[in-house]
């Protein structure tokens, strides 16, 4: 019997973005460099290495994000625990939008994500820096 999806991804991500604090490029652009955020790329490692990063961003794989950030997980990035606003980004929003609310939901506060994602960044002048050759791992 096929499957029969009752909530379309479109859907998912509508309901994430009416939950979660959504900055505008040019609100990304004015806390970019600050001590006190961290830009946190979701995208998979061949689209950082076609496109690049913002500078300063972790990458974080969208599919390992809730591991990292739990501190009780074996996987748990040390930078989750730091205090400081996490902007996540993607290359258009909607990834970055479901994994905000993830991250919400998790407790990690404050967070928010980056409305057009890297393409909206680029579009408006952002700074794009190459992406490290070797991806974090777990």
């Amino acid at each position: 019997m096929p499957q029969t999806i009752i909530r379309s991804v479109e859907q998912l991500v509508a309901e994430a973005s009416q939950e979660v604090r959504t900055l505008s490029v040019a609100e990304a652009l004015d806390m970019h460099g600050r001590d006190d955020v961290l830009f946190i790329d979701l995208r998979d490692v061949r689209e950082l290495a076609k496109t690049g990063r913002i500078p300063g961003a972790r990458h974080v794989p969208r599919g390992l994000l809730e591991f990292w950030i739990d501190p009780a997980s074996p996987y748990h990035k040390p930078f989750f625990a730091e205090d400081r606003t996490f902007v996540f980004y993607c290359a258009l929003d909607w990834r970055s939008a479901l994994a905000t609310k993830a991250a919400q939901d998790m407790g990690l506060a404050p967070v928010a994500h980056l409305a057009g994602g890297l393409e909206a960044w680029t579009a408006a002048g952002g700074p794009v820096e190459a992406s490290k050759a070797k991806p974090e791992s777990c």
